[in-house]
């Protein structure tokens, strides 16, 4: 049995009377890959920021290595937990290696005063720190491009480099949304064979991802969220032949489709307003 690594229990996120994600629950065990998928709209990225700190959840509990993780986004990283946006968030103006060292800061433990004196200790830590972001660079394809201004990579170099600065903080957990959108059917590609070697250095992959057959190459399990409830969970074929997914995606309103058998949850009316494509 694969040790649980997240558990998410009952997660609820109301902006006033808007409810966005309602009584979502979810597991991720050590070393797998799960998917979530969903309408735009559905609260997938309203999720994601319920888990990494950016809104403290109205309802339910986050639990990661069996700790409660605290409602701020740098000690969600230090618990060990890290994330890429589906808008790409780079340092344009600094070099590539610069956006990895940044990843780095919640692992060293040098303050002011010791960056003030340049003494051996912080030398040593700022070594340790350039050689670790090199080997990041070479894990996903950019050492080549180490002093290259950010901004100046292609749009699947700029994908790989948010993903090496997330690894930077040497998580147990990745999160990756929408990791492959805009890219070409190439870039698709490379883009699953590394999320295929993260898992292998034992890091496990939570994906919200439109691409159903990128999803699916990849994912374990695939939970589907609706108008911010979660409808169903399960392998490829439980997802695709569940009629509640195919209506979702056809665009009827999921009202119609009766009850809903997964949460027994009310039907939840309206979207999330800051995840406009989502």
């Amino acid at each position: 049995m694969t040790d649980t690594l997240l558990d998410v229990s009952g997660v609820t996120m109301r902006f006033g009377g808007l409810t966005a994600v309602n009584d979502v629950s979810l597991t991720v065990g050590q070393g797998e890959i799960i998917g979530l998928i969903g309408p735009n709209g559905a609260g997938k990225t309203t999720f994601f920021n319920c888990l990494t700190g950016l809104y403290v959840p109205t309802e339910g509990t986050v639990t990661f290595r069996g700790s409660v993780l605290p409602p701020k986004p740098h000690l969600v990283t230090q618990a060990g937990i890290a994330r890429t946006f589906q808008n790409i968030r780079l340092f344009a103006n600094m070099t590539v290696l610069e956006n990895v060292l940044v990843g780095r800061h919640t692992r060293t433990r040098e303050g002011l005063l010791s960056a003030i004196l340049r003494g051996p200790g912080y030398r040593r830590a700022e070594a340790e720190s350039r050689e670790k972001a090199m080997e990041l660079l070479e894990f996903t394809g950019l050492a080549a491009k180490a002093d290259h201004l950010s901004r100046n990579l292609p749009y699947g170099e700029q994908r790989k480099l948010e993903i090496a600065r997330a690894m930077a903080s040497d998580p147990g957990l990745l999160l990756l949304d929408e990791p492959t959108a805009g890219m070409n059917p190439q870039e698709t590609r490379a883009a699953e064979e590394l999320v295929f070697a993260i898992r292998d250095k034992g890091v496990a992959v939570l994906v919200i991802e439109h691409d159903m057959r990128f999803i699916f190459n990849l994912c374990t399990r695939t939970a589907v969220l609706v108008q911010g409830q979660k409808i169903v969970e399960g392998d490829r074929e439980t997802v695709q032949n569940d009629e509640r997914v195919i209506t979702a995606y056809l665009g009827a309103p999921l009202a119609e489709t009766g009850p809903d058998q997964a949460t027994g949850a009310a039907p939840v009316t309206g979207t999330d307003p800051t995840e406009a494509d989502q």
